[in-house]
C-alpha cells in the first residue's frame, strides 16, 4: 500500500492537471475536491453533486486493516440574495475491520452539515480591465488585481444522531462549523487557487481545526483537473491528505469526475479513491434573466420612439413658421 502511496504523490507533481473551475455560462461544481468555493450557485439555481468512493486503512499501532466505501451528497441553493446559497453536506460510510482477534464493522453517516455561505466580498464586481491599445506587453502583463481574492463566510451545524461510531461520544449533538473562504483567479480564470479556514465541532469536547488547499487549471471547454491538499487537528483525530483528480463536462449543467487521496501516515495509512456527477437545474434563473432582458429591450425601444416622436414634432414645429 506505501508504494502505491508513493506513485501517487509522485504522479500528482507530474501529469497535467485539469480542472475548470455567482452563476457561470457552464456548472461550478465544488467537486471533486474538498473545497468550498467562495462563489454561490446564483439565487433561485439548484445544484446537487453526488459521489461514491472506496476506501482502505491500514493501522500499524492497532494492527488493523479496514475496507469498504461511501456515498456523498452536496445540495446546494441560491436563495434571497445572488451572493447567498444554502447547503445541506452528507456523508455516509460502511466499512468492515479485521484485527488478529475480530472482525466488525462501522455504518452511519460520517458528516451531516447544514448551513449557509455568502460572498462578503467579490474583487470583479464594478472591475473590468480596460485593453492598452498601444502595448501588447502591457496588454500581457501580470494583471496584479488577480492576488486580491473573493471572500465568503460559511456558518452552520453539525448533527450527529446518538451511538455514532464515527463520532467521539454516544450521545446525540448538534455543533457549530464555520469556515472562512478566499477563491482568486489566475490567467484569465484558467487557474484558480481556493483556501477554506475551517472550525468544526465547536463547543465540543473535541473541536477540529483545518485547513483545505485546493490549485485548479481549465484544460479546455471539456476537460478539467485540480491538486489538493488538506489538513486537519484535533485531540480526537488529525490528518494531512493530497488529493488529485479530474473532470469532464457533458453540458452545459452536468459534469462527471474522478479523485484519488491519501495522507502521509501509518496510524492509519489511507487511500481512497470516487467517481461522481454534479447537476444543477437554472431554469428559473434564466427565466428570470430573460423577463429583465426582454424590459430592457422594451424599454430602450420606448427611449427610441420618444426620440423619433419629438423630433417628428420638432419637424412639424418648424415647417409650419416657414
Amino acid at each position: 500500500m506505501l508504494k502505491i502511496k508513493k506513485l501517487f504523490i509522485t504522479a500528482l507533481f507530474f501529469v497535467p492537471h485539469f480542472f475548470f473551475g455567482q452563476y457561470t455560462d457552464v456548472i461550478n461544481s465544488n467537486r471533486p475536491g474538498e473545497t468550498m468555493s467562495a462563489y454561490a450557485v446564483g439565487k433561485t439555481v439548484i445544484q446537487a453533486e453526488l459521489g461514491i468512493y472506496g476506501i482502505k486503512e491500514k493501522h500499524d499501532l492497532l494492527d488493523y486493516d479496514a475496507s469498504g466505501f461511501g456515498t456523498d451528497f452536496t445540495l446546494r441553493y441560491g436563495a434571497f440574495l445572488e451572493q447567498l446559497e444554502f447547503v445541506l453536506d452528507v456523508q455516509y460510510q460502511m466499512e468492515n475491520f479485521d484485527t488478529p482477534y475480530t472482525s466488525y464493522k462501522k455504518n452511519d453517516f460520517r458528516q451531516t452539515v447544514l448551513g449557509a455561505k455568502y460572498l462578503i466580498y467579490d474583487p470583479y464586481k464594478n472591475y473590468k480591465r480596460e485593453n492598452n491599445i498601444y502595448s501588447y506587453k502591457a496588454n500581457h502583463a501580470f494583471n496584479w488585481h488577480e492576488l486580491i481574492p473573493a471572500v465568503s463566510i460559511f456558518a452552520g451545524a453539525n448533527f450527529v444522531a446518538a451511538d455514532n461510531p464515527y463520532y467521539f461520544s454516544a450521545q446525540s449533538a448538534i455543533s457549530p462549523k464555520v469556515a472562512l473562504v478566499t477563491q482568486n483567479l489566475f490567467g484569465g480564470g484558467k487557474w484558480v487557487f481556493v483556501t477554506n479556514i475551517i472550525a468544526d465541532y465547536i463547543g465540543t469536547d473535541y473541536p477540529s481545526y483545518g485547513y483545505i488547499l485546493t490549485l485548479t487549471h481549465g484544460f479546455n471547454e471539456k476537460w478539467s483537473g485540480f491538486i489538493e491538499n488538506q489538513g486537519y487537528k484535533s485531540d480526537f483525530y488529525s490528518d494531512a491528505i493530497v488529493r488529485g483528480g479530474a473532470a469532464y463536462l457533458l453540458s452545459t449543467n452536468m459534469q462527471v469526475d474522478a479523485s484519488i487521496s491519501t495522507n502521509f501516515k501509518n496510524t492509519p495509512s489511507v487511500l481512497y479513491g470516487g467517481i461522481g456527477v454534479s447537476w444543477r437545474y437554472d431554469g428559473w434563473y434564466k427565466e428570470k434573466l430573460t423577463e429583465v432582458k426582454n424590459k430592457e429591450k422594451a424599454d430602450k425601444n420606448a427611449d427610441n420612439k420618444k426620440e423619433v416622436d419629438y423630433q417628428e414634432k420638432e419637424r412639424k414645429r418648424k415647417s409650419k413658421y416657414e
